[in-house]
């Protein structure tokens, strides 16, 4: 296959660009378990880019499309995000562009603010015309819902700016739709997936170019035309539900038939990574919009019943695949292994992880009690964590590192035969609570499955009769689900363990 050569004119990242980058890469990869990225393949290599995202997640989302793109990304922010202490630095030093929006005015003139928010839009516009990456939000803010909020015209007009700016005969800037999907977007040690769709194509009506600054009245429907089919695809990419409740009741079909496909290929096919997770949900969301449309009474009938197996589920405080194994707590071996799994998590590793639980512990409860107060929605949390954490646990562990050594300088001076080492000691305790952090972070991972696993062999020892009822249940719900897709042209393919992993 050609590749395309890059952009002739695309400007190369600045250094301090690259190396705050590199640092923000490795602070989200801290922060969650895992960050898998997907379809860098279908980001231009010879022109700029209008990227397109939805806006679930505060700060961190635009954090994790600007360190995971091949090429300098250059965002514009509400420019009240510039006051801010330190944020403010690293956003000028990563070249983002201050957005001054007249609907923030609450003094001034509001026209005034417009012409600069218009200075602002074209020196956005230039930068995607010579062949950089550009990222908007279309929705304008960050939020709790399940669904995208209405999409403003902005990002349309933004394309058009700079079309305006390129040579009649060069090709267009893409416009790349991205998917940001979360396991937990606010909990530290989460997963998530940045999934980079193919550029738009767009009809000849939309796609040609119209004579610079043309009039207001002529443009409006181009930009009303070329909002819809940005929204109409970022729905797909979001694959947005009306509520909560939907949300949940598609993932828990999406388990409940991996795990029957699973069963009856008599495979363990193990956790599913993110891919995997987004693809299966994909699939039973395509699924059930699809068949609403045609037979709307029986898709109610059906999720009726999944809800019913969802609440049964959860009593019992079990996953889907769980149902699969016979009680292990009769079982010698296994018992045994428990056993020694408990002495090894509760008795054997805390003495070892003493210093990282000290350490942190203050910190984490300080900014556990900042992030309920004054985090207003859920899109705050990972934000607040993040932003507050790179100051307190860093400040944490130099105050502990100084304090250490100052407390062997007392006892040096009381004690002359012990060495003289305050900057070693204090340096080594700095990185202890550092490196001690992340341990207890895996720790703290570690105790909650091993009391899952005691939780689960006990259930399946005292609800024996439950259990087979919901694994019958399971197996008549997965039958249903699959009649209801067939036919249906769904996202990704099955291979021989039951896993959906993407197409060819």
């Amino acid at each position: 296959m050609e590749i395309a050569a890059e952009a002739p004119d695309a400007p190369s990242a600045p250094a301090v660009y690259r190396l705050i980058v590199g640092f923000f890469r490795f602070v989200l990869r801290t922060f969650f378990r895992q960050v898998e990225v997907v379809g860098i393949e279908h980001l231009p290599r010879d022109r700029g880019a209008v990227l397109v995202a939805w806006h679930p997640n505060g700060l961190v989302d635009p954090g994790l499309i600007i360190t995971h793109s091949p090429r300098q990304v250059i965002f514009g922010a509400r420019h009240g995000l510039f006051r801010v202490p330190v944020l403010g630095r690293l956003m000028r030093a990563v070249g983002t562009v201050p957005i001054y929006r007249a609907m923030d005015a609450a003094t001034g003139d509001p026209n005034a603010r417009r012409e600069q928010n218009s200075a602002a839009l074209d020196v956005l516009a230039e930068q995607v015309a010579r062949g950089s990456f550009s990222c908007l939000f279309p929705e304008g803010t960050s939020h709790d819902s399940p669904h995208l909020l209405q999409i403003k015209t902005g990002a349309a007009r933004f394309w058009y700016r700079a079309r305006w700016q390129m040579p009649p005969d060069a090709p267009a800037p893409a416009i790349v739709p991205v998917g940001l999907h979360y396991r937990r977007k606010g909990g530290f040690r989460s997963r998530v997936l940045v999934e980079f769709h193919p550029p738009l194509d767009l009809p000849e009506f939309l796609g040609s170019l119209p004579p610079p600054n043309e009039d207001e009245e002529v443009m409006r429907p181009r930009y009303k035309a070329l909002t819809e089919e940005i929204e109409r695809t970022l729905r797909e990419v979001v694959r947005a539900t009306e509520d909560w409740e939907l949300h949940h009741l598609m993932h828990r079909a999406r388990k409940l038939v991996r795990a029957e496909r699973a069963l009856q290929a008599g495979a363990d096919p193990g956790a599913p990574d993110m891919v995997e997770r987004t693809l299966g949900f994909a699939r039973v969301w395509t699924g059930y919009y699809q068949r609403k449309a045609t037979h709307p009474e029986i898709v109610e009938s059906l999720l009726d019943r999944v809800r019913q197996y969802d609440a049964d589920l959860r009593i019992l405080g079990m996953q889907d695949h769980e149902l699969d194994h016979p009680p292990s707590v009769v079982q010698w071996k296994l018992a045994a292994m428990l056993f020694w799994q408990l002495v090894l998590v509760y008795v054997l590793l805390p003495p070892v992880l003493v210093v990282g639980f000290l350490v942190n512990l203050p910190p984490f409860l300080g900014l556990w009690a900042l992030t309920r107060a004054m985090a207003d929605m859920r899109k705050d949390e990972a934000t607040l964590k993040l932003l507050v954490g790179l100051l307190l646990f860093p400040l944490t562990w130099v105050a502990v590192g100084f304090g250490a050594a100052m407390l062997h300088e007392q006892l040096t001076a009381m004690y002359p035969s012990l060495p003289h080492q305050p900057v070693l000691v204090g340096v080594g305790t700095a990185f202890s609570g550092f490196f001690g952090g992340l341990a207890a972070l895996r720790y703290a991972e570690l105790t909650r499955e091993t009391s899952r696993a005691v939780r689960i062999r006990l259930s399946r020892a005292r609800r024996r009769i439950a259990l087979a009822h919901l694994r019958v249940e399971r197996t008549e719900l997965c039958a249903l689900l699959l009649k209801m897709t067939e036919g249906l042209d769904l996202p990704g393919s099955v291979d021989a363990e039951g896993r959906i992993v993407r197409s060819p």
